[in-house]
């Protein structure tokens, strides 16, 4: 019997742990991941230097899909849009 009564000790739950005057292991702190910079504005006159490659590339990134079958014109119009 005293065999029995130690080893359902050993195999207590966390609530009995409590009851028995263990302190449970402290909570481990939350990660808290710093936000990612925003990115900086891409400026008129860069736009104009960039290929119709580049501004799709650059729509993707900003969440836009832009068809390259339109002129470069309409392609920086629609990322100045987004802003």
């Amino acid at each position: 019997m005293i065999n029995t009564r130690k080893y359902s000790l050993e195999k207590m739950s966390r609530f009995g742990e409590l009851l028995g005057g263990k302190a449970p292991a402290p909570a481990p702190e939350p990660v808290v991941e710093a936000a990612p910079a925003p990115e900086p504005a891409v400026e008129k006159p860069a736009l104009e230097q960039l290929s119709k490659n580049e501004l799709e590339k650059l729509g993707r990134k900003r969440g836009v899909e832009l068809d390259k079958r339109h002129s470069k014109k309409s392609l920086i119009k629609e990322l100045e849009n987004l802003d």
